[in-house]
């Protein structure tokens, strides 16, 4: 005998209801369970779009004629055998613009990076990194040196100067008129003495930058581009300007022409080898070096591979057999006193431009190259007008930017709208 749903006896009709509500729910019941136990994944969808979006950004966003291979990326390089092989020395931290590198005069394994994102330091050699912040570094850091004993620190943003006592915390520093964005941080043999280059002017300070003194008086009315500070009894300093190099024996106080042997209004810059007191001098696609101070210079074998190639830092051997030269065009090396040149390109990002080349005051075979995605002018010459990174987007960069992005908002509605309508409401639920 069967009952209705109500307990009593079931007359004939309500049998043949029972039977097709009960066939009703069993189907129901089966569509249900097969959507509860294969569930639609929405998050599976929301990982494919946006894996889907930023693989098509990164091959549609448009790109100037001047930009550099997108292959590449900049850096800090280092190498531990003068110069004849390189490797990343940042590796695990994304750089795209390195513009300044400081190596602790002390403790080698101490380094500091200045980039387009701020400064980053390591304690074991460029293993590991770590960005520090503080009042004193915000934006930009175009140039960083260690005081004579390793202790103290100073960098230069695209706003001021930041000092520290321990790499760590960060003070503010006032700067003078006229020294940002800075160009060089030089550190003197005088205890607490600094020299900045600044955008415009060269100064002098004291006590790692509490007090500045303006010292380009007697230099043509120019940018100072280089300068080296050669230790004695009397302090001597070299400096670059109006593509001339400049002598000074008093601090800065007088200057004096030291171009003799030289080409006349393009030398670009001058490097001091601390080991034996030579200096040399880049300019014209060649080399010169001095062994008296900047009296007499020599040239040193013939011009490099490429005409108009910028020089911008030389590293050279004791005996000036082997030298690195770091370029607009990347690094060259010569190991026959500048007779043949070789562009090196292993491991190192060829195409962009290379900037400061330092070596280290403790294992002079250990070498620094930086290199940067944004020319170097470009650099300075955006952050001396106030203007960002987004400002070298160009009208048409934004337009391609917007139409992707509104083809991205597009696909994800139409992902989602699918979504909901097959989505079922009990699996969320089920779960």
């Amino acid at each position: 005998m069967l009952l209705s749903l109500s307990g009593r006896r079931a007359v004939p009709g309500q049998l043949h209801r029972m039977r097709w509500l009960s066939g009703r729910n069993s189907a129901d019941n089966h569509r249900r369970t097969r959507r509860v136990d294969t569930p639609f994944d929405a998050r599976w969808l929301h990982r494919r779009v946006v894996m889907l979006a930023v693989a098509g950004l990164m091959a549609l966003w448009p790109a100037g004629g001047e930009a550099h291979d997108a292959s590449t990326w900049g850096g800090l390089f280092r190498s531990r055998n003068a110069g004849t092989s390189w490797f990343q020395a940042n590796q695990g931290h994304l750089v795209a613009d390195a513009l300044a590198v400081a190596v602790d005069p002390i403790d080698s394994n101490h380094l500091l990076l200045g980039t387009d994102a701020g400064l980053l330091a390591s304690r074991n050699g460029g293993l590991d990194w770590e960005t520090l912040t503080g009042e004193g570094l915000v934006g930009p850091v175009f140039a960083v040196t260690f005081d004579e004993r390793g202790v103290r620190q100073l960098a230069a943003t695209d706003r001021g100067l930041g000092r520290s006592w321990d790499a760590q915390v960060w003070q503010p520093v006032p700067a003078p008129a006229g020294a940002s964005p800075a160009r060089l941080l030089v550190r003197s043999a005088t205890p607490g003495r600094v020299y900045l280059v600044g955008w415009r002017g060269l100064f002098r300070g004291d006590d790692m930058g509490s007090a500045w003194t303006r010292i380009d008086s007697g230099l043509p009315d120019m940018a100072v581009t280089s300068l080296v500070v050669v230790p004695g009894s009397a302090e001597s300093l070299l400096a670059v300007a109006a593509g001339q190099v400049w002598q000074s024996t008093d601090g800065g106080s007088t200057w004096q022409a030291r171009s003799a042997g030289l080409p006349a209004g393009r030398v670009q810059t001058v490097a001091l080898d601390t080991r034996t007191g030579v200096v040399w001098a880049g300019g014209a696609d060649r080399l010169f070096r001095c062994d008296d101070v900047g009296e007499a210079w020599q040239q040193v074998g013939g011009p490099l591979p490429e005409g108009d190639t910028e020089i911008r830092g030389i590293a050279a051997d004791p005996t000036g057999t082997s030298v690195v030269v770091s370029t607009h065009r990347g690094l060259y090396a010569t190991t026959d006193s500048g007779a043949t040149w070789t562009a090196l390109v292993d491991n190192l990002p060829g195409h962009l431009e290379a900037g400061p080349l330092v070596r280290d005051p403790a294992e002079p075979a250990t070498l620094y190259a930086a290199f940067s995605l944004t020319p170097y002018d470009e650099q300075w010459t955006r952050a001396a007008e106030g203007r960002s990174a987004a400002s070298r987007l160009t009208a048409t960069d934004l337009i391609g930017a917007l139409a992707f992005l509104l083809l991205l908002g597009g696909v994800s509605a139409a992902a989602l709208r699918w979504l909901s309508r097959h989505q079922s409401p009990l699996a969320g639920e089920s779960a």
